[in-house]
């Protein structure tokens, strides 16, 4: 029987819990709320304001921003990249998009009465070119297989002027077993049990992105791991022609 070391040298192919039909409401609310503190507790936020700012730089620093983060769940870990926008004296506006209703209602009520903040439920594939001037997804991508990222990603650039800031975790043992436990310690609910183990199991290493960006023709991808086994990918607008090489770094 295989190891999980050994399990862990692929990409996991199975479907999470909460991407499938029939979950029930009550259970889905109270995944949302208990993703929030693993998002915390595990630093979700970080590699997203890294990436953020990295693009707002390099577009010569605006005083106004648009950032669409796409399967966005209920937007928690924009809360950081409100207050680095406020740090900044930077005019924000966030929307955040996701395909179920249930997410978009816990957005709702997390961010009730912030004008910064549009919620919108929608898909990927049907949202307009150039919606925003940075798109971002955390812990979004891993839900899609090798063959499917590259159309993924190009998509998402179309929805930007600027750039794509991608977040998502590292698969290692490490990770996966403390998700593992902390999720058994926090919650009984059916969803963060098993998909929380299973994201890491479906996340990235290195030769991922490099094998995304020869697949998708993207010559300008940035990427660099981020403490606790993140990663953190940036991805220009302008870089994207057939046949490149990405760009990666790695923080160590």
């Amino acid at each position: 029987m295989p190891s999980m070391l050994d399990l862990l040298r692929m990409r996991a192919s199975q479907p999470e819990r909460m991407d499938g039909s029939g979950v029930p409401e009550a259970e889905l609310a109270g995944a949302y709320r208990r993703l929030r503190m693993l998002n915390r507790l595990f630093a979700a936020a970080a590699p997203i304001r890294t990436g953020v700012e990295r693009l707002w730089i390099e577009a010569g620093r605006p005083a106004r921003l648009s950032v669409l983060d796409i399967g966005a769940g209920s937007g928690d870990v924009n809360r950081s990249l409100l207050r680095w926008a406020e740090r900044n004296g930077i005019g924000i506006a966030i929307r955040l998009v996701d395909v179920r209703e249930e997410a978009c209602r816990e957005a709702r009520r997390l961010f009730r009465g912030d004008a910064r903040i549009e919620v919108a439920r929608g898909d990927l594939f049907d949202l307009p070119d150039q919606a925003a001037d940075i798109v971002t997804a955390t812990q979004f991508v891993h839900h899609f297989g090798p063959d499917e990222l590259p159309r993924v990603i190009r998509r998402m650039l179309g929805v930007s002027r600027i750039g794509v800031v991608l977040s998502d975790l590292r698969r290692h043992i490490v990770p996966w077993a403390a998700v593992w436990l902390t999720a058994r310690l926090l919650t009984g609910n059916r969803c963060i049990r098993t998909d929380a183990p299973l994201s890491v199991a479906r996340g990235f290493r290195e030769e991922d992105w490099d094998k995304l960006a020869i697949d998708g023709g993207i010559r300008e991808m940035w990427y660099a791991r981020k403490a606790p086994y993140r990663y953190v990918v940036v991805i220009r607008k302008s870089g994207t022609e057939k046949g490149g090489d990405a760009s990666g770094g790695q923080d160590g």
